[in-house]
């Protein structure tokens, strides 16, 4: 009995994470995308929360802290990505595939409602689901992403991403990635290094021990195929995603964002679902949403209609 009460009280705490996983499939074979969970694995509203495309899932602790009083917070790893499982052929690392592992998480969830926290690529999976899924989505939070992408932001990002490069000790790793970041505005040197700790892993290579960046670097590879086919700085338009989202839907921008221009962010509350606009002073691409002010902005737009 007094088992089963502890059981019961760990289920219920807001305050720990828990970890799933689900096994999904590519043309390449099976793989499984793992995720960490926070709040009560009862409550049958569901918060997705989903990284950009070199990130992890514990980017949104603080946030799922928050959020766990209110939901059961699921945070995926996409695949190639922090805990999750390597492709076998990086080609399939693309938003498509995505769309399909988040589609068979939600399913498997069987939640009676489910929200989206996308930041970036995120907010793309997101966009593709509640496009092409009308009733899986049924309140949208895109972090500083839309339906135009600016050219010179992808080129930023195809620069760095995928990268084979290995770091001596954690603080070389972690003063790497805060220089990546800068455009995540001012944190705290806890929260750099709550930044830093899931987005490191150590490694035995060669007789010695490396810490690594948390992801394939093979994630890059499809970048690096567009860029050859693609002139430098064009832009990527997908207007026609955006337009056939009919939830309720938050457009969060950061105001010094090189990925989302402030024309596309205000176009976007006047077509397809007409979405509430924020932006983020002093922040570039992307939003932590680590900051009490960001969380105050997610929050009380997904719990408007609660």
């Amino acid at each position: 009995m007094f088992l089963e009460i502890l059981r019961k009280l760990f289920r219920r705490s807001s305050g720990i994470p828990r970890f799933g996983s689900i096994e999904c499939r590519s043309p390449a074979g099976p793989h499984r995308m793992h995720w960490t969970e926070w709040g009560d694995a009862r409550n049958p509203r569901v918060l997705i929360c989903v990284h950009g495309v070199s990130r992890v899932s514990r980017d949104f602790d603080t946030l799922a802290r928050e959020l766990s009083r209110h939901y059961r917070v699921i945070c995926p790893d996409i695949v190639g990505r922090g805990r999750s499982d390597w492709l076998t052929d990086p080609l399939h690392y693309n938003v498509p595939q995505y769309v399909q592992d988040c589609a068979m998480l939600i399913a498997h969830l069987k939640a009676d409602t489910v929200h989206w926290v996308g930041t970036s690529m995120g907010g793309l999976i997101g966009m593709g689901l509640a496009a092409s899924q009308p009733d899986a989505i049924q309140r949208l939070v895109l972090n500083d992403v839309g339906p135009v992408i600016k050219g010179a932001a992808l080129t930023r990002i195809g620069d760095y991403l995928g990268a084979d490069i290995s770091f001596k000790t954690f603080e070389e790793g972690a003063a790497y990635i805060k220089m990546l970041s800068a455009p995540f505005g001012e944190h705290s040197d806890a929260q750099w290094r709550s930044l830093s700790e899931h987005m490191l892993v150590q490694r035995e290579e060669t007789g010695a021990r490396v810490w690594r960046l948390h992801y394939d670097p093979r994630i890059g590879d499809n970048f690096k195929l567009v860029a050859r086919v693609t002139p430098s700085g064009t832009d990527m338009y997908l207007w026609n995603v955006y337009d056939a989202i009919k939830c309720p839907t938050l457009a969060i921008r950061g105001a010094l964002s090189d990925l989302l221009s402030r024309e596309t962010h205000t176009e976007m509350a006047l077509r397809g679902p007409k979405a509430t606009l924020a932006e983020i002073p002093r922040v570039g691409h992307a939003p932590t949403l680590m900051q009490p002010d960001q969380i105050a902005v997610v929050r009380d737009f997904l719990l408007m209609s609660a």
